[in-house]
């Protein structure tokens, strides 16, 4: 038997980094108290969803890895709690952006970082403007608590996220994520979401991890985003999954709260293995989906 413990935190973020910064310690702390080894917070959670916005200025929230604040903050944690702690920023290398994850180890190290290969572009969520796509491929890294990947919030999105992070030995998942209301389109995509993770997990026989933030976030008219004005409410709805695609833990649409599940990877991996699905593949006949 050789169990993890993994934590989901669910949390509303505001305009303040300290105020973030802050909610998140105390989130994580709560839930390594809970027993959690594995802790995942939503995207980008030092700050509002900017990407709602076109502005220019914001692209001066791009960091270096090594000079992050939230990036920082998770090295500290993670030594001290003993906890593997992937955090996600926006990263500044050289002239170019990316939307990334930094993987942490339980006592502190940087293993690597993981940057968003998929990078949507629709109305209110213009990541397009803010980030280039990722050139590190699907990354998984093997922490004190298991060989783990993950993939940042449109990654989420497509199947071959999940398999390639499977095929690399993925034994959990993770995606932070900030998604929420579609005011163009007038539907509630949280169900659609749901269902396209869980269907990875089954698909692949491994667990799946989301986090998401809540909250209701406006954008005001200024001369910097060129007059617009828009609001996006975020469902929550964070949930794990276990390696059937089963929901085990559901949070609410509006409510701060910590999920927290603990898997057997040995008895995944049989339950894996049993199925025969990596038994069964045939790459050779895929050709037409990659291209």
């Amino acid at each position: 038997m050789r169990n993890i413990t993994v934590a989901a935190i669910q949390m509303q973020c505001s305009t303040v980094v300290e105020e973030n910064l802050k909610k998140a310690e105390e989130m994580v702390r709560k839930a390594a108290g809970k027993g959690a080894q594995v802790i995942l917070l939503p995207e980008l959670f030092e700050r509002e969803y900017f990407c709602q916005q076109k502005r220019y200025d914001f692209y001066e929230y791009a960091l270096p890895v090594d000079e992050n604040p939230a990036v920082q903050m998770g090295k500290r944690l993670a030594r001290e709690l003993d906890v593997v702690l992937p955090i996600s920023f926006y990263e500044r290398d050289g002239n170019v952006l990316y939307n990334s994850l930094a993987w942490i180890d339980a006592d502190g190290e940087l293993l690597g970082v993981y940057r968003k290969t998929h990078i949507p572009d629709d109305h209110f969520y213009q990541e397009k403007f803010y980030f280039t796509p990722g050139n590190t491929g699907f990354m998984v890294f093997d922490t004190k608590y298991g060989r783990l990947g993950a993939g940042i919030c449109w990654d989420q999105w497509f199947p071959e996220t999940a398999r390639a992070l499977a095929l690399k030995g993925a034994e959990v998942i993770f995606y932070p994520t900030a998604i929420g209301s579609e005011p163009i389109l007038d539907t509630d995509s949280m169900p659609h979401w749901r269902r396209c993770m869980q269907g990875h997990a089954g698909a692949n026989l491994v667990p799946v991890v989301a986090a998401n933030r809540i909250g209701r976030e406006d954008v005001e008219p200024c001369e910097a985003n060129a007059g617009q004005k828009s609001a996006l409410v975020f469902y929550g709805s964070s949930f794990i999954a276990d390696e059937t695609g089963e929901l085990v833990q559901s949070a609410s649409r509006d409510k701060e709260e910590i999920l927290v599940q603990t898997f057997d990877l040995d008895q995944v991996r049989e339950n894996r293995l049993s199925w025969g699905i990596f038994r069964d593949r045939r790459p050779e006949m895929y050709e037409d989906i990659v291209f």
